[in-house]
C-alpha cells in the first residue's frame, strides 16, 4: 500500500518537473527520436548569450570524425620517423652534449618532454643547435633558431622559446603554454638595507629636510611672535629675548636640555610648551624606529624592478638573443624604454653561455646586475652555494655573496616553435597540454633544487652587529663639531687682531707714541697694554717711551720714602693740584711732598706732575707695581 502511494506522489511531482532536455548539460549530444546521432550539434541559448556567433560553422560530428581519423593518420605516418630537432643552449631547460663520434644528444627539460613524445609516438630525432645559439629576430635573423625553424631545416624547436610578437611571422608558436617564464635580478649583496641602517634610517629624506627647516625657523618665529606680542599689548613685564637666545632655545630642547629663559606672558609659554611637545613626539620616534632599525629592520635590496634599473642607470648583463634582449629592441614589448640604455652602453649582452663565468666576471667583480630566467637563477645559485659551503661552513655571509629580487624583471609564456603550416602541433600540443596541467612540467623544471630557498635576501640566521657604517653618521656630526669650533676660534682671533689695530690707530690720534719734541717713539708694552686709564672712554693719561728726551720715572720704591728736597725724585712728587678728579677717579688722599692718591677705574694711582706738565700715574697695587717697574727697567 505504502508503495502505491509513493508512486502517486512521485507521479504528481513529476507533472511540474521541466523536460529531460532542460536538466541535462547544455554541451551534451542527445541522440534523436530514431536513436540515431544527428548529423550536426546546434549551438545552446547559453553558448549564445555567452557572445558566440550563430553564423560561425558549428563543429558537426562529421569534424570530429574527422579529427579522430586525422590524428590516427598523423600517428601512423610519425611511427618510425625521424625528426630533426632544433634547440638552445639554455641550461637547465635545454642543453646539449657533443659526444666523441660527433653525435649531440640533446638534455634538460625540453628534451625530457621530447623523450616522452618519442616513446608514445615511436619517432627517433637528432639534435641541432644555431651557429650563434640565439633565438633570433627580424633584425638578428642570420644563424638563429628561428632562421632555422623558418626554413624548415629542423621539423622542431625544443625550447622555452619566449612568445614574442615580431617572431609570430616567422615561426607558428604551440597552442599549449609551457610555462611562464619570469626573469630575475641577480646583484651583489649589499652590505646594508636599502633602506637604510645608521641613525638616518628611522626617517625618510624629506623628514630630515623638514626637520632641518623647523630648527632654522622656529627660533626667528618666535622671536618675531614675541615682539609683535610687546608691541600690540604694550606689556613691559615680558622682557623680549634676542634672537640668539630664542635659536639656542629650539637647538637646546632638541638636544633635551633645559633653558635659562622663563617667560612671563602665557602665549610666549605656550609657544614653547609647543614646541618642546614637538620635540617629545619627534625624539620618541625616532628613538622607537632606531630601535627597530638596528634589530628588526627588514632587508631590502637596491635594486627591485626595471624602474629602478632604469632611474639609477645601473649596469646590467643578460644573455646574448635571449628574450630580455629582443623584449628591449623591439618596439611595441613592455622592456622597449630600456632601449636607450643599450645605446649608452649600460646594458651587456653576453656570449658566454656559463651563467657562472657571468656571475663571477660581470656581478662579482664589477658590481652588474645579471638578469635571467628563474630555473637558471636557482641552479646557478644553488651550486654556487655549494661551493662556497665547502671554504666556509657555518659563516652565511660567505656562502650567499649575491641576492636575487623578488619582482621578475621580464615575464613571457614560453613554447615550442613549429615551421609555419607543419601539422606536429596538432599531435603534439594535446600530450603538452596534458604534461602542463598535470604539473610534470614544472616538477621537471625544479626537480634537482631543494625544497628550501637559496640565499634568501633576508638571511634569518645572521645576527645584527654594529658596523662603522651604522655608527659613521656619528663620526660625521664629531668632525663637523670640532671643524665649526675651529672656524668660530678663528674668526675670535681675527677679530681680536682687527680690534687691536684699530685701538692702535686710535691711540696714535690721540698723541700717544710721540716725545713732547713731537718725535714718533715706538710704544712700549707699558704703553700698550697697561696704561689705559678709562676703558670706556679709552683715554690715556700720561706717557712715557725709551726715547733719549723722556726721563724715566723714579724707582717705585723711592716714590713712598719721603727724601730731602734736594733728592732728584722730588720732582715726581709735586702736587697734581687741588685735588680735582681725573677721568672716573676719585680723589683719595695725597702725600703733600709727592702725588696725590687716587682711586681710578677701581684701581688705586698715585699721580705726579713729570717735569714737562704731564700727569704721570704710578699703580700702587702690588701686580700693577711690579709691572709698571718692569716696563721701565728692561
Amino acid at each position: 500500500m505504502a508503495t502505491g502511494i509513493e508512486l502517486l506522489v512521485a507521479a504528481a511531482l513529476c507533472v511540474a518537473c521541466p523536460p529531460l532536455n532542460e536538466s541535462l548539460p547544455t554541451n551534451l549530444i542527445l541522440l534523436g527520436e530514431d536513436g540515431i546521432l544527428p548529423t550536426e550539434v546546434p549551438i545552446s541559448v547559453e553558448a549564445t548569450d555567452a557572445g558566440l556567433d550563430e553564423d560561425v560553422p558549428v563543429e558537426t560530428l562529421e569534424s570530429i570524425i574527422s579529427k579522430k581519423l586525422k590524428l590516427r593518420e598523423m600517428r601512423e605516418w610519425i611511427g618510425g620517423k625521424h625528426l630533426r630537432i632544433a634547440t638552445l643552449e639554455d641550461y637547465p631547460l635545454s642543453y646539449t652534449e657533443l659526444l666523441e663520434n660527433g653525435t649531440r644528444i640533446g638534455h634538460g627539460v625540453s628534451f625530457q618532454i621530447i623523450d616522452f613524445l618519442k616513446k608514445k609516438f615511436n619517432f627517433t630525432y637528432e639534435v641541432f643547435v644555431p651557429q650563434d645559439n640565439i633565438i633570433g629576430s627580424p633584425t638578428d635573423f642570420d644563424r638563429s633558431l628561428i632562421e632555422m625553424v623558418n626554413s624548415s631545416a629542423v621539423d622542431l624547436a625544443a625550447a622555452f622559446i619566449p612568445s614574442l610578437s615580431d617572431q609570430r611571422s616567422f615561426v607558428y608558436y604551440s597552442t599549449t603554454t609551457l610555462d611562464e617564464g619570469e626573469w630575475i635580478m641577480v646583484m651583489q649583496r649589499p652590505r646594508e638595507s636599502a633602506s637604510g641602517s645608521g641613525l638616518l634610517a628611522p626617517f625618510e629624506f624629506w623628514v630630515w629636510i623638514l626637520i632641518l627647516v623647523s630648527l632654522l625657523a622656529v627660533g626667528p618665529i618666535i622671536y618675531v611672535l614675541i615682539i609683535l606680542r610687546n608691541r600690540i599689548t604694550g606689556d613691559g613685564q615680558q622682557t623680549p629675548y634676542s634672537l640668539g637666545h630664542c635659536a639656542w632655545f629650539v637647538y637646546g630642547a632638541l638636544m633635551k636640555q633645559g633653558s635659562t629663559l622663563s617667560p612671563i606672558a602665557d602665549s610666549t609659554r605656550l609657544l614653547f610648551a609647543t614646541w618642546w611637545i614637538f620635540i617629545t613626539i619627534l625624539t620618541s620616534f625616532y628613538t622607537a624606529n632606531l630601535t627597530a632599525f638596528l634589530t628588526l629592520s627588514k632587508f631590502t635590496l637596491p635594486y627591485n624592478t626595471v624602474n629602478d634599473i632604469l632611474t639609477k642607470n645601473k649596469h646590467f648583463v643578460s644573455m646574448r638573443g635571449g628574450g630580455v634582449e629582443y623584449a628591449i629592441r623591439t618596439t611595441n614589448e613592455s622592456l622597449s624604454m630600456l632601449n636607450r640604455m643599450i645605446q649608452n652602453n649600460y646594458a651587456v649582452f653576453s656570449d658566454e653561455t656559463n651563467d657562472t663565468y657571468n656571475l663571477q666576471n660581470y656581478v662579482e667583480r664589477n658590481g652588474y646586475v645579471f638578469v635571467r630566467d628563474r630555473p637558471a637563477i636557482n641552479i646557478m645559485l644553488y651550486q654556487d652555494y655549494l661551493y662556497r659551503k665547502t671554504v666556509s661552513f657555518s659563516d652565511e655571509k660567505v656562502h650567499c655573496p649575491f641576492a636575487m629580487a623578488k619582482e621578475p624583471f621580464l615575464k613571457k609564456k614560453r613554447t615550442f616553435a613549429y615551421p609555419i603550416g607543419s601539422n606536429l602541433s596538432q599531435l603534439f600540443d594535446p600530450e603538452l597540454l596534458n604534461l602542463v596541467e598535470s604539473g610534470i612540467v614544472k616538477h621537471l623544471s625544479s626537480k634537482d633544487l631543494p625544497s628550501a630557498e637559496i640565499c634568501p635576501q633576508d638571511l634569518g640566521g645572521t645576527e645584527r652587529q654594529l658596523r662603522n657604517g651604522d655608527l659613521m653618521m656619528t663620526y660625521y656630526i664629531m668632525l663637523a663639531g670640532f671643524a665649526t669650533a675651529l672656524a668660530v676660534f678663528s674668526t675670535e682671533l681675527v677679530f681680536r687682531y682687527v680690534n687691536s689695530r684699530q685701538e692702535a690707530n686710535k691711540w696714535a690720534r690721540h698723541g700717544i707714541g710721540r716725545t713732547p719734541n713731537g718725535q714718533s717713539v715706538a710704544p712700549t708694552r707699558w704703553l700698550r697694554g697697561w696704561r689705559r686709564l678709562d676703558s670706556g672712554h679709552g683715554q690715556l693719561l700720561g706717557a712715557s717711551t725709551h726715547g733719549q728726551n723722556v726721563t724715566p720715572p723714579p724707582p717705585y720704591q723711592s716714590i713712598f720714602n719721603g727724601g730731602s728736597q734736594g733728592d732728584p725724585l722730588n720732582r715726581w712728587r709735586r702736587p697734581l693740584g687741588n685735588g680735582n678728579a681725573i677721568g672716573n677717579g676719585v680723589l683719595l688722599g695725597g702725600d703733600p711732598e709727592g702725588g696725590v692718591r687716587r682711586l681710578i677705574n677701581g684701581r688705586d694711582y698715585m699721580v705726579f706732575r713729570n717735569p714737562n706738565g704731564q700727569s704721570q700715574l704710578v699703580p700702587v697695587r702690588s701686580p700693577s707695581a711690579a709691572l709698571f717697574q718692569y716696563s721701565y727697567t728692561e
